[in-house]
């Protein structure tokens, strides 16, 4: 049996993976750890730009983990297994669902480029889909003014 990780978020984030002990050896060799979505909870993608400005508007009370990798620009929100729903119409934002597989350092480390811009804590708390809904639709920090579409 693998020996216990001493952060609550990350021994989270490895039971939500089909094998826990493969995503402790993995991170254990400074690796990656496949995820897959669809168990736990689903994937928001987005850029890192975006996600910084909606971070603020989220709030810290309805926000969960939050995956970057700067150098790409991209950014992974965790959301309830139901989120995609809410979150179907927001064009900014890909919905990642089965059999798509997030590649996770441990909540406590920054590895190969990824990081956690907001660490799982280990309660299971995810981003809530409204606010992150309401964040980045209409009257978020996206919005373009008039004149750049006449």
């Amino acid at each position: 049996m693998a020996p216990r990780t001493r952060h609550a978020g990350t021994d989270w984030l490895a039971t939500c993976a089909p094998d826990p002990a493969f995503v402790r050896r993995r991170w254990a060799g400074a690796q990656l750890a496949p995820i897959p979505v669809g168990r736990s909870w689903l994937v928001a993608e987005t850029t890192l730009t975006r996600t910084m400005d909606a971070m603020e508007r989220v709030g810290s009370d309805r926000l969960g983990p939050v995956l970057v990798h700067p150098e790409a620009d991209l950014a992974w929100w965790l959301v309830p297994l139901d989120g995609d729903q809410e979150l179907a119409d927001v064009g900014v934002l890909t919905i990642r669902t089965e059999p798509w597989t997030l590649l996770c350092p441990p909540a406590h480390e920054y590895l190969n480029g990824c990081g956690w811009l907001e660490n799982p804590d280990g309660s299971g708390r995810l981003t809530d889909p409204a606010a992150l809904g309401a964040a980045f639709g209409p009257g978020g920090p996206l919005r373009l003014p008039v004149s750049e579409f006449v």
